[in-house]
This record gives C-alpha cells, sequence and structure tokens, in this order.
C-alpha cells in the first residue's frame, strides 16, 4: 500500500492545483517538508504447515523453469566452454518482462558459479579460506554461454499472487544444474573413448580439477589419490 500512502500525503496539494501535474504536486510537497518515500509490506494469506500433523499449506505457489545446455569440455586441461543454453521459466503474468529476463540470466548465471567455479576450501580446523572472488574464481563474460536464450512461458496467468504475476529472484539459479549435467555427459563421451563405462563420481562444483581426473587415461594413472591416514590434507572436502 506504498503508493496508497503516497496519494493520501499528495492530496492536499492536487485539490490545491488540480490543473497542475504530477511534478508540480511532488515539488510542492518536496518544498513544505513531506515525507516522499513510504513502505508496504504484503503478506502472504493461509500460509502455515504443522509438521506434527502433516497439514497446512508451506508455499502459496510454485515457480517452473526448464534449461537445456549445451558445452565443450577439454580433456587434457578440464576446462570447459559453455557453448549453448535455452531457458523457458514459468512467472506468471511478468509485470516488467525486460526486468524478468535480466533476473533469469543473473540467477542462471550464479548458478553457473555455484556448479562449476566456486569451491569452498576449509583448513581441517574449520577455516574456509575461499572467503572471497579473490580465492575463487568468479563468473566473468567468458563463462556466460555462447549463445543464451531466455523465453518467458506464454498464457500462465498466477492467480495466487499480486497481478497475476510470480517471484523471479532464486528460481532461475537451480537451472545452471543443466550446465553440471552437460559436462557429465560430455566426461561420460570421453570416458567412452578410453573404453570406460559405468558410474563414476562428480562432485559440485564441476572445476577444471574435477573434469579431469573424471576423463581417466594414462595421465591420470599417473598421479593417484593419496591414501587416507598417509598424509595431513591441507583443506577438508565438504
Amino acid at each position: 500500500n506504498a503508493c496508497e500512502i503516497l496519494l493520501h500525503r499528495l492530496e492536499p496539494y492536487k485539490t490545491k492545483n488540480p490543473k497542475g501535474c504530477w511534478e508540480d504536486w511532488v515539488n510542492a510537497a518536496y518544498f513544505d517538508r513531506v515525507n516522499l518515500s513510504a513502505n508496504g509490506f504484503y503478506k502472504t494469506p493461509d500460509l502455515g504447515y504443522d509438521f506434527e500433523t502433516n497439514t497446512g499449506r508451506p508455499f502459496n505457489y510454485f515457480s517452473y523453469g526448464v534449461a537445456c545446455s549445451e558445452v565443450e569440455i577439454d580433456c587434457l586441461t578440464g576446462s570447459h566452454k559453455n557453448i549453448h543454453t535455452s531457458i523457458v521459466i514459468d512467472v506468471g503474468n511478468s509485470l516488467n518482462p525486460a526486468l524478468d529476463i535480466g533476473q533469469v540470466e543473473g540467477g542462471f548465471m550464479q548458478g553457473v558459479g555455484l556448479y562449476t567455479l566456486e569451491e569452498l576450501k576449509y583448513s581441517p580446523e574449520g577455516y574456509l579460506f575461499t572467503r572471497g572472488p579473490g580465492m575463487y574464481k568468479i563468473p566473468a563474460f567468458g563463462d556466460i554461454p555462447t549463445d543464451l536464450t531466455v523465453s518467458l512461458l506464454r498464457d500462465a496467468p498466477n492467480d495466487k499472487a499480486i497481478f497475476s504475476s510470480k517471484a523471479i529472484g532464486e528460481p532461475p539459479l537451480f537451472l545452471a544444474a543443466s550446465v553440471f549435467f552437460a559436462i557429465k555427459d560430455a566426461i561420460i563421451a570421453a570416458r567412452k573413448e578410453s573404453g570406460l563405462s559405468g558410474p563414476f563420481r562428480l562432485d559440485s562444483p564441476a572445476t577444471p580439477e574435477r573434469i579431469r581426473n573424471a576423463c581417466e587415461d594414462r595421465f591420470t594413472k599417473l598421479c593417484p589419490p593419496a591414501e587416507p591416514g598417509t598424509f595431513t590434507p591441507w583443506a577438508v572436502v565438504v
């Protein structure tokens, strides 16, 4: 109700100068030291969940999206290139398509950092080594897919929110998992060429080190992992 509050404060100036414009009323209120800032808060109705009885409604609605990504990996260095990503996401009736698409792109790239770059390194005593961009790699221009397409799902109004819209802050982040699994598919293809099949472990984030070691070959066999108890680790895997 922030807009309603501001309109109420400006009402005396509109009455005094009915032929004026918005700028006139705002300027007059400003010079009279009228506060031209207001805030409102929307409380989602009928939310609540009882874990004892397993009843209630914890969420007002859900956001849906789908992403398909294509990547290339360098089997010798472990680096990868994001070639293409197509995203379709449900934002209800978009209030500002340009803004929503920008949010989707930004959230997706945050996810690219989470799933492929930003590795947490803790000391055995629990001290976090990677405390900021100076200690780990964050997404840069070169990490954006060469071809990135974002589409907002049409004809999908949301009758449970304001103006049939949907939140668009965090949901796009998980769509970057498509990049992680595209990398894993590429590793599967590389391993197949080496005569390897079956499951293998690939933890997130899919860093160059992990990609390279997953592409097992005669070079990785030259550096076998150390046996537990034979060394003091400088960092703990979490």
